[in-house]
């Protein structure tokens, strides 16, 4: 990049959703892109500094929640989560992309093994003129990003 040129972030509504077996999302709304973990503490008995070491314990990662405005010709999501429902143990594989100004793919993030946890159908509301809104809580087991 040129000395003096600008560079700007990315805007957060421009991302689209991959899953296996269903075509791409368009979605209003992501959240829980997060990974973390826990911090074990060991002491052997032998140590000469007066404190206890902090060693790499087990990895965690947050449910990714994802929303958008209802419509009738696509109930994937609701057969998805039918499976989960009834038993079948349907994981399947998420990547969420963010794209730049001119719609080309810039990051992904890669969920593996998800699974519907939990979906919500619309809220109803006689007065309101606001879009339905579905949402949906996907659990999985790894969150890897590519640049």
């Amino acid at each position: 990049m040129p000395t003096g040129e600008r560079r700007d972030p990315f805007r957060a509504f421009n991302f689209q959703l991959e899953i296996d077996n269903i075509a791409r999302g368009a979605f209003n709304e992501c959240s829980g892109l997060t990974a973390e973990g826990d911090a074990v503490d060991y002491r052997e008995g032998t140590d000469l500094q007066p404190n206890v070491r902090k060693l790499v314990g087990l990895r965690k990662y947050t449910n990714i929640t994802l929303k958008r405005g209802y419509t009738q010709d696509d109930t994937s999501l609701w057969d998805w989560y039918k499976n989960i429902h009834n038993g079948v143990p349907d994981r399947r594989n998420v990547t969420i992309i963010l794209m730049n100004e001119e719609r080309q793919p810039v990051m992904r993030w890669h969920a593996e093994n998800a699974w519907i946890n939990k979906i919500e159908g619309p809220s109803f509301k006689a007065s309101g003129n606001e879009v339905a809104i579905e949402s949906v809580e996907l659990v999985h087991e790894g969150l890897t990003i590519e640049v």
